[in-house]
This record gives structure tokens, sequence and C-alpha cells, in this order.
């Protein structure tokens, strides 16, 4: 963020924290320090144990008169399920990042340790971001159709039960075995393309699927979308692309066009792809994607979010795939 868009909220906050006890730390993650930081920082903080999108958004509704910022634990869907609500009750978000990728959390620069987490809420300095829509449904990281979204769907609780550390590897083998490629138009601000592609994505934040880069130069608040294509390839040929993939160079290799715009147009003729936003799946082809530039406020400090990608560890499942691969070829 830069530290002209910050400013500083004072006196006493009134507070919700929504708790996603289903997210990877959320039934775990013990918050009594952190609640009572918030407190001494002159925050009267209500806790909310959330079980579903529906019951944490009717929560926020019924008291926004009584409200000035909503705080949610949870992870980047937990998140993404809340945006229309804050939107329409015109509240800034905080954030807990107690989920698996935390993305949102990472492209403004909170880190997972949630002392640390806490502190940045307890300064409670606004700034605002961008959001990403694809046919009136909101997205804070990115959307994708093709490849990584088919990897998605075969990564189940039972392929993970069942092949363990190589499940990515199951389930970007099951993908590939679809030998799903498609046709698309494009239309990038008024300029039209035509492209052929097995993976595309369109980014509105700078991290997406758990740490990997949309685009070396994308920021969650300048105003910009970030799209890539991958061209139809073959699974070696995939391997040399999971380094640029993770780091947000992908712009570096031929094989992947890549695209910046603020209004994008996508179809596939009479092919219906199914697209994924924040990792669900929320509409298909033909779609429009547009940014809302500085829609929503969320708490957050003037540090820079680019020093913050080596913070995580965690990868999507397409580019987790292509490393095991990678790995286990460097070794035979």
């Amino acid at each position: 963020m830069t530290q002209s868009s910050v400013t500083s909220t004072p006196s006493r906050t009134r507070a919700l924290l929504i708790i996603n006890p289903k997210s990877r730390q959320g039934a775990e993650a013990d918050l009594n320090d952190g609640l009572r930081r918030l407190r001494q920082a002159g925050m009267d903080v209500e806790t909310l144990v959330s079980h579903s999108a529906e019951e944490s958004c009717e929560a926020v509704q019924s008291r926004k008169s009584d409200l000035d910022l909503v705080i949610v634990g949870g992870g980047d869907g937990t998140l993404s399920s809340m945006i229309k609500t804050l939107l329409t009750c015109d509240l800034p978000l905080a954030i807990l990042p107690l989920g698996t990728a935390n993305d949102l959390a990472r492209s403004l620069g909170i880190p997972e340790a949630l002392e640390l987490a806490f502190k940045i809420i307890a300064d409670n300095e606004h700034t605002r971001i961008d959001l990403g829509e694809v046919n009136g449904h909101y997205f804070f990281n990115a959307a994708n159709m093709g490849l990584g979204a088919h990897v998605t769907e075969e990564l189940t609780s039972e392929v993970k039960k069942h092949w363990g550390v190589f499940s990515y590897v199951r389930a970007l083998a099951a993908a590939i075995m679809r030998h799903d490629q498609f046709h698309v138009r494009m239309t990038l601000d008024g300029k039209h393309y035509r492209l052929h592609s097995m993976h595309l994505a369109v980014g509105n934040g700078r991290f997406y699927g758990g740490g990997n880069v949309i685009d070396e130069k994308a920021r969650i608040d300048d105003g910009k979308l970030s799209l890539f294509s991958m061209r139809p390839l073959r699974t070696w040929e995939l391997l040399t692309l999971a380094p640029l993939l993770r780091n947000g160079q992908q712009g570096r290799d031929r094989r992947i066009f890549c695209a910046r715009a603020t209004e994008i147009e996508i179809s596939a003729g009479k092919r219906r792809l199914e697209i994924h936003a924040d990792g669900e799946p929320v509409t298909c082809t033909p779609a429009t994607f547009r940014v809302l530039p500085k829609a929503l406020t969320v708490v957050a400090t003037a540090m820079d979010a680019h020093n913050h990608s080596h913070e995580h560890t965690t990868t999507s499942p397409l580019t987790a795939a292509l490393g095991h691969i990678e790995q286990g070829v460097r070794t035979i």
C-alpha cells in the first residue's frame, strides 16, 4: 500500500469478529491475547463463531447500524463470501488469516502470525483496495478457467486421503487426461484477441492459489486486472513453467500470453467454460470481467505487499503438482 492512501481512525471502535471454525486454524486458534489487545486499543469486540456464509452475512446486516468494523477470521473463501454484504453495509474489513491460502492477507502484507495480525487490527489504519467482478460475482484474488479449475475439481478429500503427498500429482494427471483445450475470443479495453488455451487466469490482487504471483507488476490497489493464458502444452513443458508461475514471471515465456486491462470480455463460442473465482465455481463463459477501483475499505498497514511474497509456502493445486513432479524429475 502507498503511504498516501492510509489514514488513522481515532476513538473507540465497535467491532464484530466472525470466526469460521472450518478454516484451517479456525477451531484451534487461541484468540484471547489478541482480543485483549484490541480492547486495550479501544475496541468493543463481539465474537461470533459462524457455521455458514449466510449466518455471517445476516449477522453483519442485522448489526450494521451498531458496527464500525467487521473482523473476519478465516480463509479466502470466507472473506470472498462477505464482499457483497460489506459493500452493501459500507463497513471496513479487518482480517485474521486463519485459512490455508490467505492470499488476500498476503496481498495486503498481513502476516499469518496472529500476534502480528492483531497488532495491525489494533492500529486500525484504513486503506481502500480494488475488487474484481465477473458476471456480477465479486472476487479479491483471481478467477480462472481450464486446467487450474480442473485440478481443483479433481483434488477431492477422497483423493487427498488415498494419495497423501502425491494427491496433487494425481489431480494434475486426471486434469491433463481430460485433454481440455479451448479457443477464446477476448476484448481487453477495446483491443481484440483470439487465443488457443489450456489455462486462463484473471487476477485482481497480487497473489492467488496460495502464494503464486499473478503478475510481478500487480497490486491490489492499482486499478488493473492481470490476465495470463497458457497455450496447450505437453506435460514435460508444463514442468518448465512452474518457477515462472510461482514468481509472476509468466510474461517472460512466449508460450504464455499476458496482458493488463480494466475490462475483459471472454467468449468460448458455443462452449460454456466454468469459471472459478477465489477457489469457488461461480459462473461460466461468456464472461465480462471488471475491476472496481478502491471499492472496499480494509485495515492494513503502509507496508509494501511485494516484500511478503516469500512469507508463506502454500501453493495452488496446479503449481504444487508441477512442483512435486519437477522435484521428482531432478532426483532421477
